[in-house]
């Protein structure tokens, strides 16, 4: 037999499973399919911090960072929170009200009854939860639309709020509380950069367990290299937020004895956290399998016999928790509790960051991950108009052009869930 034979009866080359070239395709196809994943967001967020970046000088500057994280702080919390009811398809409107009232029971306790610290935090996260059980079970139980119960609740809270701080308008959180430290103290050098190793390790033994596992029963997994450069960018992306925040930031003071601003919020170690806590619950229990599967068909679940009913409160009360966290974080900013605490436009925003990081509003379809990604592109929106746009009409401006960003976000997921479903 020639060669040239020989050399046309050679098969054509294949991809091997788990390489990069198999993977970029499925990957590719997942996207073209509608899976787009946190691609728009961060996408987003790039370009916003690359225009604000060339017309702000300083924007990315370690004291602009600071305030940038510590801005976002409060809406990433509630919107990690909200999370969980926008994948069932429902709203928790009174979501802000309820941080402003948990944050506003535990000043008053400390304040006003001398109730330790830590005992009166434990009392506000629990009076959030208990209000999650309540509006969760007039939904399950009684069948009250979501949007009314929490309508109610929206008005009802602030009214409560009002009469707890009373004709001061506001009540001060004391002096040297590490409520207050929470976002304007910072974690030491040193800590920061362990903590940055444990995380990075951690992420990189968890999707290396992932890879063996689903080997072991046959499945296909990304290949190495992906994970490696997956764990490359995450180290390096923390490494240089953590340089940045070892920066001094303190502009007043030059003696050299004075205190310094260096080193990583402590909100940030709580962001952290967080995440990790509920990302696992979504993606690595039974929970939230059942969570997304409610979310995805409601009358298929309950026919497999998940308790919708269970589901559908504890989303509420995970919800309200993480307001009052979210209050708690925004109280420790302001190192105080105004009377209309979660009134303004907090809600709104945290709802915001939640769709524009890509979680869905019909339902079925939402990360952890999007109320982070959606948060920082309101914080930088926020940010980067008013040192941008001077004036009394910059707020307006900051308004319009964030809810253009949500409003383009919403429609953007309606597109892409009718291309799904078409």
């Amino acid at each position: 037999m020639s060669a040239h034979v020989v050399e046309q009866s050679r098969p054509e080359p294949v991809d091997e499973p788990g390489s990069v070239a198999t993977y970029l395709k499925e990957y590719l196809a997942r996207v073209r399919g509608g899976e787009l994943g946190s691609i728009p967001a961060l996408a987003g967020l790039i370009v916003i911090t690359g225009v604000f970046a060339v017309v702000h000088q300083g924007f990315l500057s370690a004291y602009n960072l600071e305030a940038l994280v510590i801005q976002a702080a409060p809406i990433i919390v509630m919107a990690m929170g909200l999370i969980f009811v926008l994948l069932l398809g429902e709203i928790d409107l009174s979501a802000g009200t309820t941080g402003g009232l948990c944050s506003a029971i535990l000043a008053v306790l400390i304040l006003r009854h001398g109730v330790t610290w830590w005992l009166a935090l434990v009392i506000g996260l629990a009076a959030g939860v208990a209000i999650g059980l309540g509006m969760g079970w007039l939904r399950a139980r009684v069948g009250i639309p979501s949007f009314v119960i929490t309508l109610a609740t929206f008005l009802a809270f602030q009214g409560v709020t009002l009469i707890l701080v009373g004709g001061q308008g506001s009540v001060n959180l004391p002096d040297g509380s590490p409520l207050i430290g929470l976002e304007n103290s910072f974690v030491p050098l040193w800590l920061g950069w362990t903590l940055l190793a444990v995380f990075v390790a951690g992420y990189a033994a968890l999707k290396v367990n992932d890879v063996l596992g689903r080997r072991r029963d046959g499945l296909s997994h990304p290949p190495y290299a992906v994970i490696a450069a997956k764990v490359v960018a995450l180290a390096a992306l923390g490494a240089l937020f953590t340089y940045e925040m070892g920066v001094n930031r303190n502009l007043t003071v030059n003696a050299f004895f004075a205190n310094k601003a260096q080193g990583m919020p402590w909100v940030v170690v709580l962001l952290v956290l967080l995440y990790v806590v509920w990302h696992f619950v979504l993606t690595r229990t039974r929970y939230g399998r059942h969570l997304f599967a409610v979310g995805g068909n409601e009358e298929a679940s309950r026919r497999a016999g998940v308790v919708v009913s269970r589901i559908r409160i504890s989303a509420f009360a995970i919800c309200s928790g993480m307001a009052a966290v979210s209050g708690v974080v925004a109280a420790s900013l302001l190192q105080s509790v105004q009377s209309n605490a979660g009134a303004g436009n907090t809600l709104l925003l945290a709802v915001g960051a939640a769709v524009i990081g890509g979680t869905s509003l019909f339902g079925g379809h939402g990360r952890v991950i999007d109320a982070v990604l959606g948060g920082l592109v309101v914080a930088v929106i926020t940010n980067g108009m008013s040192d941008l746009i001077q004036g009394a009409n910059s707020a307006g401006y900051e308004w319009v052009v964030t809810g253009a960003v949500l409003l383009l976000a919403a429609g953007f997921d309606a597109v892409v869930r009718r291309g799904r479903a078409g």
